[in-house]
C-alpha cells in the first residue's frame, strides 16, 4: 500500500490524499506537479526514477488506511538530476 505523504518534498505544498497534482517515484518520494515538471523535469532527485501521478485512494479506503502525517522535506534544494 502506498504511503500518501501530505506534502511536496521540495516546496512543502500541501498534497492531500485526493490531490490530482501529487507526483511520486517508485520509492514513494512525493512532489507537486509544479516542482516535478518545472524544476525536476520528471526525474526524482533522490533516486533518479521517473515521477508519475500518484493514485487517489477512495474515501472509504482512506478512512480505513489514512494518509501519512509526517511531512518530509529535502535537506538540499531541489534541482534537476
Amino acid at each position: 500500500m502506498l504511503i500518501l505523504k501530505p506534502n511536496c518534498e521540495c516546496c512543502d505544498r500541501d498534497l492531500p490524499a485526493h490531490s490530482p497534482v501529487a507526483r511520486i517515484c517508485s520509492f514513494e518520494c512525493t512532489f507537486c506537479a509544479d516542482c516535478a515538471d518545472n524544476i525536476l523535469r520528471g526525474v526524482c532527485p533522490n533516486c533518479q526514477g521517473n515521477l508519475v501521478a500518484r493514485p487517489i485512494r477512495p474515501a472509504a479506503m482512506l478512512a480505513k488506511h489514512p494518509a501519512a502525517t509526517e511531512r518530509p522535506l529535502r535537506k538540499t534544494p531541489c534541482v534537476a538530476a
